[in-house]
């Protein structure tokens, strides 16, 4: 037997040998942080790293194939001539001599337990990964869900998407008009089953941003909006920001705050076309008046003739 290409994949993440579950898991996590590709785009290596991570975490995560690994680590280093108490299983050969090299155990052996993959990651973040679904009663299930994080623009504009699924590069694409639980179904993209060949379904499970501006109920998307005292005194016709780009706002003159001011056809699009958007005025005071400002504001005072709380003081004495 070629012993070509051996991985210690206890280094590979960095734990010992009497690692927990939960110490590979942890290790784990922060190495898919470190070398995803997609958070990487600029390390040559990354998707490389990035496989060679899963790989390890998959063995090592699984007591059974951790149990055969570390038998043919053990046999491997009695023929290397090492300490094979480094690992377990000691004196345990398995057939493995039948194997020209380790990446053809690899693929054999990880290929005899795949009958539904393992956990596969794309755009990883701290909570964000494919679950593979296993059935108790082997009724197996081979579709696999991704949870999958798109802006708010995306979500509005539609949106391609590079993922890797199962270290393999899948393009598709949002529609426009998403929303946050939507599932998306990608035919033939899911686990294989090993030996059939039958592959199941990828399911993306929208999950939209929350936006600081635009608030989404319904068709309609609302904003609030500041504006200046004379816009809402003499009206005016501002420059605003749509979700889909810069356009004109008409506001009447003796507007008052708080009042909602509608754009037609502005808001969130669907299969029926788009909502309306609504903007809630919002009185800007500056934080300092100029002294010009202030002469006029007094002006204004004198001249004024309407006595704001007139039917309030009515209202109160009842």
């Amino acid at each position: 037997m070629g012993m070509e290409g051996f991985k210690d994949y206890f280094k590979i993440l960095g734990v010992s040998k009497n690692a927990t579950k939960k110490e590979i898991k942890f290790a784990f996590r922060k190495l898919a942080r470190e070398f995803h590709p997609d958070l990487n785009p600029s390390e040559n290596n990354s998707e490389a790293n990035f496989k060679e991570i899963n790989e390890a975490y998959e063995v090592l995560s699984d007591p059974e194939k951790k149990k055969i690994y570390e038998e043919y680590a053990n046999y491997w280093a009695k023929l290397k001539g090492l300490n094979s108490r480094d690992f377990s299983r000691e004196g345990f050969d398995a057939g493995f001599q039948s194997y020209k090299n380790f990446d053809e155990f690899v693929k054999d052996f990880l290929g005899k337990f795949k009958g539904v993959g393992q956990d596969v990651f794309s755009r990883f973040s701290s909570e964000q990964y494919v679950q593979s679904w296993k059935d108790s009663n082997k009724n197996l299930n081979l579709d696999a869900e991704f949870n999958l994080k798109i802006t708010f623009s995306e979500a509005f504009n539609g949106v391609k998407k590079s993922l890797l699924v199962n270290n393999e590069r899948i393009d598709i694409t949002i529609p426009k008009g998403v929303k946050s639980g939507l599932k998306i179904r990608v035919k033939n993209k899911g686990n294989i089953q090993t030996g059939s060949g039958k592959r199941g379904d990828l399911f993306l499970l929208i999950n939209v941003k929350s936006h600081p501006i635009w608030k989404v109920e319904g068709r309609n998307i609302f904003a609030v909006l500041p504006v200046a005292i004379d816009e809402l005194a003499l009206g005016a016709n501002v420059s605003v920001i749509t979700p889909e780009g810069k356009t004109y706002l008409l506001i009447p003159p003796g507007t008052s705050p708080g009042q909602k001011l509608k754009l037609k056809g502005k808001g969130w699009p669907d299969s029926d076309g788009s909502g309306d958007l609504f903007f809630n005025l919002k009185l800007q005071v500056p934080s300092q008046w100029s002294s010009k400002e202030l002469e006029l504001f007094e002006e204004l005072r004198d001249l004024r003739m309407d006595e704001p709380r007139s039917n309030w003081f009515d209202e109160a004495r009842t």
